[in-house]
């Protein structure tokens, strides 16, 4: 795992030696191991190392072959290298390396674009061709591994985080209005490629953009996700052996491909606590967990120590639970925003990011539930929506959406009014999903949008932060693939999550298994309070955030005099929701030098 960045020069100049080294100061966290540096004509590239897979120096980047007229950097871990390497020999390739690095270089100069199609595992790639004078990104297929680029007539520059990008300078940082609504709508997701700064962009998921020497660029998917396959299982006890079979495969993977010890992010949940039954069944001997608890407020447990500490019990772990009170969450929350690639308005970052903190100090890889409530069905609002009756973005806004467009306009000033952009999106993507029923076209556009820029993205961010690799095996290309054609019913039986329900029983805890569906809280950022309260109306009433003009005050007033009772459909608090894109703002864009 690591943080990669670059620039490709399009205007006959050379690449900036200086603001290379910008870019990379702003992603050690990300590498802390290596910083490796590639200058040539008109390209730049950079590279910061986690050192996970291979651990000698013969792996450190950016990967250069001089003989195939290749240079790489690459953020990932690619679970299959091995078979990838064994091919490649077969085709009279030869490797001085132990690692995926070069097995990912290789493999383009065999296959060309095409070697994404043959990479299983999260990865943000890339790669110089000088014989072809192009420059080669690649992101993964769920968006694990982010990539953002700036892309302007002089120049295109990429990197890991959008701060890297903002320390080169020369990045347009005006709000993009269509961005804004999907942001404000959609908790706080925007789908790629855009992000709220105009002169910065993400290339989605499961596409590769070529940009040539002349800054022309093409953008394109080597992977789709086809929710209506030709042969499917009939029987429940087919689709469960077939889910079983994939998510055993999917975690033992993500377990043996790394040369470090892996841990496992233990909430207490479904999710969590199966990867450490599967883990502890593979024989994963002095298996690491790590929790995380908040303080309790009258309304909601900040913890799920009671479930955590079962699945210890009957395991045997190695376990770290980490408490943490309410001014530090305060006092932290600065820190927090600072690595937030974009805005982000889930409690639990803090929690991430707070844990990851401690973990970081035990191991470098941990495996996540993150993706099993997409997958299978796991959130309160998609039996909703199964048993409501319509269509599109009609049927999905009033379970998801934070707030209606009216509620929108009123909110926000008139320079950002305009269309509702978000339903426009939301409708097409629902419609293009090929599903057979409505609820699996909803998991489609979850799994393969939604997902990627808000819970993977702010794991990434939060963990990297501390130099720790998250490994998400509920993503699993091959098992998501296996699985979402699965009846929507059978899906949501239960309360959710029926086949991981299943295939829990026995393994862990029955008291685990039946709970209602808990989420990682942190009740001061919903229930906004005392210092809480206070802090978020400096933020709101500040000056730098009436000059920006973001929002119409007397939405912000009406909000402040009833932060308690003001929540959004999936119940994140409205406040927060302002009051997180003003610090970000303030932390990462007004902050930088011109």
């Amino acid at each position: 795992m690591c943080g990669i960045c670059g620039e490709l020069r399009v205007d006959g100049r050379q690449p900036d030696a200086a603001r290379l080294g910008r870019m990379l100061a702003r992603l050690e966290q990300r590498g802390p191991d290596h910083e490796g540096r590639y200058l040539a004509d008109n390209l730049a590239m950079g590279h910061r190392r986690l050192s996970v897979i291979d651990l000698s120096a013969a792996s450190n980047q950016p990967w250069v072959d001089e003989a195939l007229g290749l240079a790489l950097v690459f953020n990932g871990a690619i679970y299959n290298y091995k078979e990838l390497r064994a091919e490649l020999q077969s085709k009279g390739f030869s490797f001085c390396s132990e690692g995926d690095t070069e097995v990912v270089l290789k493999a383009y100069a065999a296959w060309g674009t095409a070697f994404a199609e043959r990479l299983h595992g999260m990865f943000a790639i890339a790669l110089w061709d000088k014989r072809q004078q192009q420059l080669v990104l690649v992101r993964d297929r769920f968006g694990i591994k982010p990539l953002y680029y700036s892309h302007n007539r002089d120049c295109i520059r990429f990197a890991s985080t959008t701060q890297a990008l903002l320390a080169a300078g020369d990045v347009d940082c005006s709000i993009d209005p269509v961005a804004l609504h999907h942001h404000f709508t959609l908790h706080a997701v925007v789908p790629a490629p855009r992000t709220l700064l105009k002169g910065v962009r993400k290339l989605p998921p499961a596409h590769i953009m070529v940009v040539n020497s002349d800054g022309h660029d093409r953008v394109f998917p080597y992977w789709e996700l086809n929710a209506a396959p030709s042969v499917r299982p009939q029987s429940e006890g087919e689709w469960l052996e077939i889910t079983r079979e994939a998510l055993y495969k999917a975690v033992e993977r993500r377990r043996v491909i790394a040369d470090v010890p892996v841990g496992v992010l233990l909430s207490g949940g479904l999710d969590s606590s199966l990867l450490v039954a599967l883990l502890a069944e593979h024989g994963g001997n002095d298996l690491r967990t790590f929790s995380v608890g908040f303080e309790d407020h009258p309304d909601e447990s900040g913890s799920e120590f009671e479930f955590s500490d079962q699945v210890v019990e009957r395991y045997g772990t190695k376990h770290e639970k980490i408490h943490v009170p309410n001014e530090h969450v305060l006092e932290r929350l600065p820190e927090v925003i600072d690595q937030m690639s974009e805005p982000m308005v889930g409690q639990d970052a803090v929690a991430f990011y707070l844990l990851s903190e401690q973990v970081s100090r035990y191991v470098k890889v941990v495996q996540s539930g993150q993706g099993a409530d997409e997958v299978f069905g796991g959130y309160f609002w998609y039996p909703q929506m199964h048993q409501q009756l319509g269509e599109g973005v009609g049927r999905f806004a009033p379970f998801y959406f934070d707030r209606d467009h009216d509620e929108y306009l009123s909110m926000v000033s008139g320079t950002y009014a305009g269309p509702d952009y978000t339903s426009a999106l939301v409708d097409t993507r629902l419609r293009a999903a090929g599903a057979d029923s409505y609820l699996n076209s909803v998991l489609h556009f979850d799994v393969t949008t939604l997902i990627v820029d808000d819970p993977v993205k702010r794991v990434d961010n939060m963990t990297m932060a501390w130099g720790l690799e998250a490994r998400v095996p509920f993503l699993d290309h091959e098992l998501v693939e296996s699985v979402i054609a699965m009846p929507a019913e059978m899906k949501i039986r239960q309360q959710g999550k029926y086949p991981l329900k299943q295939i829990a029983r026995g393994l862990i805890p029955d008291a685990i298994i039946d709970r209602p569906k808990a989420y990682f809280p942190v009740p001061a950022l919903k229930y906004v309070r005392g210092p809480f309260l206070e802090f978020m109306r400096d933020l709101l009433d500040s000056q730098a955030c009436r000059e920006r003009g973001l929002y119409q005050r007397s939405y912000v007033e009406r909000l402040l005099a009833d932060p308690e009772h003001q929540f959004t459909r999936l119940q994140g608090s409205k406040l927060w929701h302002l009051a997180a894109l003003e610090i970000w703002l303030q932390r990462n864009v007004d902050s930088v030098t011109p």
